[in-house]
């Protein structure tokens, strides 16, 4: 240790522990406690040593401010609890905040079509995961809605594309189709497919893809397509 950190020790602890004659009367308490330590103690006791908010801007513009003061906007303070009490009030604030949201948005989500991508096993231990990129965008010019994804049981060098219309009252323009890209590099099989690494949607009438060539060759080719929805 430097002569620097046993001077700062030296200071906290002269700073921090004298003796507190005010705290005679109170169980246990004849110290002044660190005054960073009594704000995470997890009980609802005042603060051994409050804050001095003397002087504090925050304060003092709350304080002259006629619209602030009883605003309830501003959480509540309390100078003489510890931050897991001010915790535990804040979290029951924002599960208030939260509850109508919930019920009203969970009473307004329903099912509003049912499309079968594949089957598997009974058993759930066995079943791999099949459901890949998934992406969603939304068109807002059209009130489209399109879901991009690919089934690894199916074939990785198929990339579907799901398509609905954002007024469940509606039924028009619904649908899912599929897109296979061959492989781009004349040389290879015509047999062999290019595998679909990442797909997103680039705005509203394009999809871009990343794309890899199935059979590993030097140089192992990656290609950045752009696919025009139409």
């Amino acid at each position: 240790m430097t002569q620097k950190d046993i001077t700062f020790v030296a200071d906290f602890l002269t700073e921090h522990f004298n003796e507190a004659p005010e705290l005679y009367d109170r169980k246990g308490k004849y110290f002044n406690v660190e005054r960073v330590g009594q704000y995470l103690k997890d009980e609802d006791d005042d603060l051994v040593s409050p804050p001095n908010t003397e002087g504090n801007q925050w304060f003092n513009f709350l304080k002259n401010s006629t619209h602030l003061k009883e605003s309830p906007l501003l959480f509540p303070y309390y100078p003489e609890k510890s931050l897991h009490f001010v915790k535990r009030q804040m979290e029951v604030v924002i599960d208030q905040c939260l509850q109508k949201p919930a019920d009203v948005i969970g009473k307004s989500v329903h099912q509003a079509v049912r499309i079968c991508l594949y089957k598997t096993s009974e058993s759930e231990d066995s079943t791999p995961q099949l459901f890949k990129l998934p992406f969603l965008w939304n068109d807002k010019t059209s009130n489209i809605h399109y879901v991009l994804f690919t089934i690894l049981e199916n074939s990785v060098s198929k990339i579907h594309i799901l398509r609905r219309h954002t007024d469940t009252s509606r039924s028009v323009s619904n649908g899912i189709l599929a897109v296979q890209f061959a492989n781009f590099n004349s040389s290879i099989s015509e047999s062999s497919d290019s595998s679909c690494l990442d797909a997103h949607f680039y705005d509203d009438e394009t999809v871009t893809v990343v794309l890899k060539e199935s059979v590993e060759q030097e140089g192992k080719d990656r290609v950045l397509a752009q696919l025009p929805l139409s």
